[in-house]
């Protein structure tokens, strides 16, 4: 027998679904709030011309880290939609704007509120949580994004919540999603190629945010100049990734925009390595416009190093 919902709630819910629907025919369009760019830029592409999205992080900041700051919350309380990673990555500032906010139609549960982790089969998920094991991630590794093929599941889940808030461009969206995944089959197809011939080369990471782009490329992530997630180098660990680049003629350390690249530069000098400067969100560079310029950038940086 299945439990039935407080009627309470499925008023308030209701209630919800209609001012949302208000607020968009009021405005035309679905103001959409997203945690990252890459969200953003996925959700203006399944939107098109019936949405103005607006991304709270910049694309060169450590998403594990945002300021909160009173326009943001502004820009949620009028938002129709909200589109979150999940998985904790932005467990330090985004539940704080969303409860300033007090915007229930965008919040966990309400008709505007996207999880955009939503089956994607993720990766490192702990069997149990050590916090002396460092900033482990409970529910796995939230870098899903890095992946272009899980862009096609975050790009559905908006798709979906842009249905709910506004049925009567359904046949738009679902025809603008269509076109988004076209596009990711093909592009892939021409980045897994271009990665083809250095599949199996081992690399070192600054930081465990690459498991998903390792995994789609067929790169091999060695160690990290971290000792632990979350922990910033020590000596002991540099020298550790030292010997293994040296033992195992690794050639290439992966960095971020936001790290500070002298542990990656001290390696590399001393191993004849070199570091790349991945962008890890749409905007980490001013050619990075897109969700699909993200993999033509890190892609062309990947081969350019590793040949």
């Amino acid at each position: 027998m299945k439990a039935k919902l407080p009627q309470k709630f499925l008023l308030m819910m209701t209630a919800n679904l209609f001012l949302n629907w208000q607020n968009v025919h009021a405005n035309d369009k679905v103001r959409v709030v997203t945690s990252l760019p890459d969200l953003k830029s996925i959700a203006e592409f399944v939107g098109g011309d019936k949405v103005e999205a607006f991304a709270i992080a910049t694309g060169f900041q450590n998403p594990h880290f945002v300021d909160p700051k009173p326009s943001y919350i502004l820009k949620l309380t009028k938002a129709n939609m909200f589109v979150t990673v999940g998985l904790d990555l932005e467990t330090g500032w985004v539940p704080p704007l969303l409860n300033s906010a007090r915007n229930a139609s965008i919040n966990k549960g309400g008709p505007g509120y996207v999880d955009a982790s939503l089956h994607v089969p993720l990766l490192q998920v702990p069997a149990s949580v050590n916090r002396a094991e460092g900033d482990i991630h409970i529910f796995g590794n939230p870098h899903y994004w890095l992946d272009p093929a899980n862009g096609k599941i975050i790009a559905q889940n908006i798709c979906d919540c842009l249905v709910r808030i506004d049925p009567a461009n359904r046949a738009y969206f679902q025809e603008n999603l269509q076109k988004f995944n076209a596009r990711v089959d093909a592009k892939l197809k021409d980045w897994v190629a271009a990665m083809l011939p250095f599949k199996g080369t081992k690399v070192i990471a600054y930081h465990n945010e690459w498991p998903y782009f390792e995994q789609r490329f067929g790169l091999v992530i060695a160690d990290f100049l971290e000792p632990k997630p979350g922990i910033p180098p020590t000596p002991s660990q540099l020298a550790k990734v030292i010997n293994t680049m040296k033992r195992d003629h690794i050639k290439v350390i992966i960095n971020s925009p936001y790290f500070a690249a002298q542990s990656a530069e001290l390696v590399a000098s001393n191993t004849g390595g070199k570091v790349v400067t991945l962008a890890t969100s749409v905007g980490a560079e001013e050619s990075i416009k897109t969700y699909f310029d993200l993999f033509d950038h890190n892609v062309a940086m990947m081969v350019e190093a590793l040949k």
